[in-house]
């Protein structure tokens, strides 16, 4: 991935220049379609979603209690429980380009860019 992407996106606005080579490399950019189930709740958690370009719908209990468009993540919630149970349902609604990274390479972000860590969980705290 292009580090340029790393800093158009608003979770890494304060990562220094010379650290947005290491979250780019962490992270695979994701083509999905419109329709497409990205989590599923009571899943196991395996990834942390960055929206990149697109739209989706989050869904808690098969009730509508959300939407996802560019510049917002999900999937921190499985990550950083105990459990690594997805809390919600998230799907497609326009096709969608995602930044994904997998468990191991979520931790490694919180390391390798703490200024990303303390928004990563305000958000986990405030879903959960």
């Amino acid at each position: 991935m292009n580090p340029d992407t790393v800093r158009s996106i608003p979770l890494f606005a304060s990562v220094p220049k010379r650290r947005r080579w290491d979250v780019a490399r962490l992270a695979d950019e994701v083509a999905v379609p419109a329709g497409r189930e990205l989590t599923r709740q009571g899943g196991y958690a395996q990834e942390f979603f960055i929206v990149v370009s697109g739209t989706a719908d989050v869904f808690r209990d098969e009730e509508h209690v959300g939407a996802l468009e560019p510049g917002d993540f999900f999937g921190e919630v499985g990550l950083l429980a105990a459990r690594w149970e997805r809390t919600a349902t998230v799907v497609a609604t326009s096709p969608m380009r995602l930044l994904v990274l997998a468990r191991q390479q979520f931790r490694e972000l919180l390391f390798a860019a703490p200024t990303v860590a303390a928004p990563i969980h305000r958000a986990a705290a405030a879903r959960a």
